[in-house]
């Protein structure tokens, strides 16, 4: 029976390590690493390569226009528990949401 710990007993006294019973395997290891040895033309058409997302200037893509918020809908974010964050439409509801934060 063991009491917490599977090096002492007990008392503290240290445990002795049986001898395992049956036959003992050792620790597998398998076969070594092998380097792939494989020529560049093995998986190359040859000539060079073309990709179509790239156009011949280099440039891919147009610039992304930074989305903000225009609008006069949102007065403004509250807090209503941890970092739960609210937007505030009007003034009763900043009132309500401050009262729920006190209560």
């Amino acid at each position: 029976m063991q009491y917490g710990s599977m090096t002492h007993d007990f008392t503290g006294r240290k445990i002795k390590k049986k001898a395992p019973k049956g036959e003992v395997y050792q620790k597998y290891s398998g076969p070594g690493y092998k380097a792939k040895v494989t020529s560049p033309a093995a998986y190359r058409r040859g000539g060079e390569v073309e990709y179509r997302s790239v156009d011949s200037d280099g440039i891919n893509t147009a610039p992304v226009e930074k989305k903000t918020y225009t609008g006069t809908l949102v007065k403004g974010i509250a807090t209503m528990h941890k970092s739960n964050a609210v937007p505030i439409i009007d003034q009763e509801q900043a009132t309500d949401i401050a009262n729920m934060r006190r209560n």
